[in-house]
């Protein structure tokens, strides 16, 4: 087993931890520790929201999670010799749940997955499912089931929500003006169109005083991607994937978190993906320079890993950019497109019985591909969503008697 660098106590709060990590990118959040070129190293990581999803059948606390404290990173991790110009290779060696017996941390043998309330984040689908819902999946090895969402099983492909690297200062003021000119645009939304920062829950490492409330006051808050990688959540951003991240500021600064036990492509519920905490081997190298050499100047690029769960058969659903509920063209919206793909599979699935909340949460936790079929026929742009059948222990495929409806409860609600 690689060295592990950075450790966490599951029975503490991130803040509670002898090293703590951060929630907050900003290029002077002191590093955790320190790796060299070359070195193979194992780094543990809290449950993105830091615990505060419970194991129980109901979604209150989904409903009131508390955002500004999330996302919980390891790290950062400052890379000798790295500088502003190179590229920071990161290879994903190994990652999984938290080993050992199942326990009351998520991780140690489950995970979750949950719809956020509108008022709290929302979600791809937030305007037809506005109130907050939750699953509990039980790990079995490589599978995942749920006792909220019965009738499926998935082989997981485990990978990292959120990983990246620090900003420049440069960088980060480019972050906050804009983002702070996009919600001037329609400042009272629900959800916001954007998160500024925000010194309320602001966690910096072992920083303290006034470079605490520095970081706070200007920190980009971790849910959104931006160049510096971020929070991608690519579900086949796994084992054996390499990614080269340009450096902005010396030493890289890494970080790591938001661990995934399964996802589909988009992560459409927001808490879409079957979270947990757990470990993560990683390996990182350098290419002095790169970033002029090949180009690689606004957003990382990677190579997949060849881990993948082996399904074959797919039942594919198509969206056009058309918002049916009044029957209005968008001009080539992918966006639109895709959220019709997904409810178009909801409509299929509900045929089987599944509760409308059921089945947005398989299309955010099972390995879905999202494909864009065309954005160039004007007015409508094309997406498809390929649901694996193999998931499902039904044959839910058209054909033969037809759909039998069968009653599979409920996922976890408010009260």
């Amino acid at each position: 087993m690689p060295e592990v660098i950075f450790s966490h106590d599951p029975s503490k709060t991130m803040a509670q931890q002898a090293v703590p990590g951060h929630n907050r990118f900003h290029p002077e959040v002191p590093a955790a520790a320190t790796v060299r070129p070359g070195q193979e190293f194992r780094v543990e990581s809290r449950e993105w929201t830091d615990g505060q999803i419970g194991d129980n059948d109901s979604a209150d606390d989904v409903r009131d999670v508390d955002l500004d404290r999330c996302h919980m990173l390891s790290g950062p991790f400052r890379v000798e010799g790295a500088e502003p110009g190179d590229l920071l290779i990161v290879d994903i060696l190994d990652l999984g749940p938290i080993p050992g017996e199942r326990g009351p941390v998520c991780g140690q043998g489950w995970g979750y997955s949950g719809i956020f309330a509108k008022v709290n984040g929302g979600g791809f689908l937030t305007d037809y499912y506005p109130d907050a819902y939750k699953a509990i999946w039980d790990f079995h090895g490589q599978a995942a089931t749920s006792r909220h969402v019965p009738g499926v099983e998935y082989t997981g492909i485990t990978h990292p929500g959120l990983m990246g690297v620090a900003p420049s200062h440069e960088l980060l003021d480019s972050w906050n003006r804009r983002e702070r000119a996009l919600i001037a645009t329609d400042p009272e939304r629900v959800p916001p169109l954007a998160l500024p920062p925000l010194a309320r829950g602001a966690l910096a490492g072992n920083a303290d005083g006034d470079l605490l409330a520095r970081i706070a006051e200007s920190g980009a808050r971790t849910v959104p991607p931006r160049e510096n990688g971020g929070n991608h959540d690519i579900k086949n951003f796994t084992r054996g994937s390499r990614i080269f991240y340009p450096v902005h500021v010396p030493g890289a600064l890494l970080s790591v978190g938001d661990l995934h036990f399964s996802q589909g492509d988009g992560e459409i519920n927001f808490c879409g993906a079957i979270e947990m905490g757990g470990f993560i081997d990683l390996r990182v190298d350098l290419i002095k320079g790169g970033m002029d050499t090949y180009g690689v100047h606004r957003n990382p690029v990677f190579q997949p890993g060849r881990v993948a769960p082996l399904y074959s058969e797919f039942l594919t659903f198509i969206g056009i950019s058309v918002d049916h509920r009044d029957d209005t063209n968008l001009y080539l919206d992918a966006t639109e497109a895709y959220r019709n793909a997904c409810l178009n599979a909801i409509s299929y699935l509900k045929k089987w019985g599944y509760t409308d909340e059921q089945a947005y949460l398989i299309l955010g936790t099972s390995p879905v591909e999202g494909r864009i079929g065309g954005v160039v026929d004007v007015p409508n742009a094309c997406c498809a969503l390929y649901l694996p059948t193999e998931i499902f222990h039904d044959d839910i495929r058209p054909g033969g008697a037809g759909p039998v409806a069968t009653d599979r409860g409920q996922v976890a609600v408010t009260s």
